[in-house]
């Protein structure tokens, strides 16, 4: 074994993966793989059907499906997704768009590795409806946050935010396809100063 980093990346996604792939091209632009030992080695889903499996399958990335469905319990289906992520021995654990509250036990596993992007300013509008929520509060501006994950759902240290207005008339839609282009712009940013944190230790 060489002295060079693995600081592998896995994705969890439940849908289009607009997110994830976002990271995925960003971290070959950016050369992460040479800078960091980095590089993006799976994208799980809790769903088959996910659109972002497809994308993932054609750019050579592994995929794989952990159905909740097919488990009896949220500590059942958290056990079958660590040890789906563990075969990859990641350095992070990637949240992007990955629509399932984690048992303490899985957030503890990956204490300190495990990031999400959640699409509002935090610590305002925690949880689901976010952009509806916001335009029916009057809220002048909405944005995304990119933060860590502790046992509290939206609730870890923040990490990146970016701050998008609320136009005049704004539909949630509107308001959610304005907010999601700064979320591909922001969470490369976050995951790329992890990932340099990383490597400087």
């Amino acid at each position: 074994m060489s002295g060079e980093m693995h600081n592998n990346i896995v994705i969890l996604i439940s849908g289009g993966g607009s997110n994830m792939a976002a990271l995925v091209e960003a971290s070959r632009r950016q050369h992460w793989a040479r800078r960091f030992g980095a590089r993006v080695v799976a994208v799980i889903s809790n769903k088959a059907e996910a659109g972002g499996l497809a994308w993932a399958r054609e750019q050579g990335l592994a995929t794989a499906v952990v159905d909740h469905k097919a488990h009896a319990s949220r500590e059942a289906f958290d056990a079958q997704l660590m040890q789906e992520i563990d075969r990859h021995a990641p350095a992070l654990v990637v949240l992007a768009g990955f629509m399932r509250i984690l048992t303490p036990g899985f957030v503890a596993h990956y204490e300190g590795r495990l990031v999400n992007i959640h699409p509002s300013l935090l610590p305002a509008f925690p949880g689901l409806k976010t952009h509806e929520r916001a335009i029916e509060m009057g809220c002048r501006f909405a944005g995304a946050t990119v933060h860590r994950v502790t046992a509290e759902l939206d609730h870890g240290a923040i990490l990146e935010q970016a701050v998008v207005p609320v136009l005049p008339g704004d539909t949630p839609e509107a308001l959610a396809a304005r907010v999601l282009t700064q979320e591909h712009v922001i969470y490369p940013r976050a995951v790329e100063a992890l990932l340099a944190g990383l490597s400087a230790a």
